[in-house]
Order: C-alpha cells, then sequence, then structure tokens
C-alpha cells in the first residue's frame, strides 16, 4: 500500500502545478512554490494527518480545474481564481497554518504591484 500513497501524492502534486499553467504568471509562481513547500512539509507527518492534507489538495485541484475550464470557456471575461475561506474551516487551523495564511496574504498585497490581484466579479463558488 505505501507505493499506492506514494503514486497518489505524486499524481496529485504533478497535476496541481499543471493546472497552475492556467493561472497568471505571478500567482503560477507564487502557487508552484507553495506547492512545493507545502508537499516536503507534509513527506513525514502521520497518516491521518496525510490523509486529510491530501483530501484538501484535491478539493484544490478540482476547484482549480472547474476554474480554468470556466475562464477558457468565456475568453472574453476576466479570469476569475480562488474561493472564500469558510470560518468553520478558519477554526480548524493550527498557529502554524494561521501564520502561514497570514504570511500567504501579506505576499499577495504587498504594495509593490508584483501580484496584481482583484476582487472578481462574480460570485466564488
Amino acid at each position: 500500500m505505501p507505493g499506492q500513497h506514494v503514486l497518489r501524492v505524486r499524481t496529485l502534486y504533478r497535476r496541481i502545478l499543471l493546472l497552475h499553467r492556467a493561472l497568471p504568471p505571478d500567482l503560477k509562481s507564487l502557487g508552484d512554490q507553495y506547492v512545493k513547500d507545502e508537499f516536503k512539509r507534509h513527506k513525514t507527518v502521520g497518516s491521518d494527518e496525510a490523509h486529510r492534507f491530501l483530501q484538501e489538495w484535491e478539493i484544490y485541484a478540482a476547484v482549480l480545474w472547474q476554474q480554468a475550464n470556466k475562464s477558457r470557456e468565456n475568453s472574453t471575461e476576466k479570469a476569475c481564481f480562488g474561493t472564500d475561506l469558510p470560518e468553520e474551516k478558519l477554526n480548524d487551523f493550527r498557529d502554524e497554518q494561521i501564520g502561514q495564511l497570514q504570511e500567504l496574504m501579506q505576499e499577495t498585497t504587498k504594495p509593490n504591484k508584483q501580484f496584481s490581484i482583484t476582487e472578481c466579479t462574480k460570485p466564488k463558488f
């Protein structure tokens, strides 16, 4: 079974990096680095945490796939990526995860306009 787990992790990792190709270049760069760091950080976690980690990243990949397809279908409209983080999920975060989320927010909202993130006008699913 460990071989299947490794295959599942590698497949998901590659899928996410491929999906990031649909993102604007600055978000792709940030997303790729974040995914690489997170997957490295979780190499040695216990099976329960590994299972939850993979579930969350599989949800992320599914949402990103839907948004990328929608973006391709509506090429005349501005691409809209991301979802709101439900409060109940935020309440489940450990202090370390909250810190990572804050760092990510600071990185994406730097005043030097390295990233051009604007609010979507369409509702996020």
